[in-house]
């Protein structure tokens, strides 16, 4: 099931809007650290995007999906560093793990990982990004 663009396109303008509103009320560090959320998540959505298709392409270059993973890792660091929010932290530590055992895989010797999980671990993200 892949993270199509558009979708998170439409989702990151609903968070946008969604936080902009509540920036109203709340302040603009709530709405800073929801715009991160929503950034970073559409970064890791490029990123699982990539993976999907650097599995696709594991025989013409292997390294691919390992710079995939690599990316989806480095932006789960900022959207952990910039939150306390539990549900986040709940879809970084998923993703995390997604990411993780597709890795393993890898270096196992599974040049098709399923990178489903991770696909679904970032849609999670994504989803708790907007609430």
């Amino acid at each position: 099931m892949a993270v199509s663009r558009r979708r998170l396109t439409a989702v990151a303008v609903v968070v946008a809007t969604t936080a902009l509103t509540a920036g109203l009320t709340t302040g603009c560090d709530a709405v800073g650290k929801a715009l991160d959320c929503v950034q970073t998540a559409d970064s890791i959505a490029d990123s699982v995007t990539g993976l999907q298709q650097a599995v696709e392409n594991a025989a013409n270059d292997p390294t691919q999906a390992d710079d995939s993973l690599n990316s989806i890792e480095k932006n789960l660091d900022k959207i952990g560093d910039k939150t306390d929010n539990a549900d986040v932290n709940k879809a970084v530590d998923h993703l995390e793990k997604a990411v993780g055992n597709v890795r393993t895989a890898i270096r196992n010797g599974d040049d098709t990982p399923d990178v489903g999980p991770v696909t679904d671990a970032a849609g999670e993200l994504t989803k708790v990004c907007t609430k």
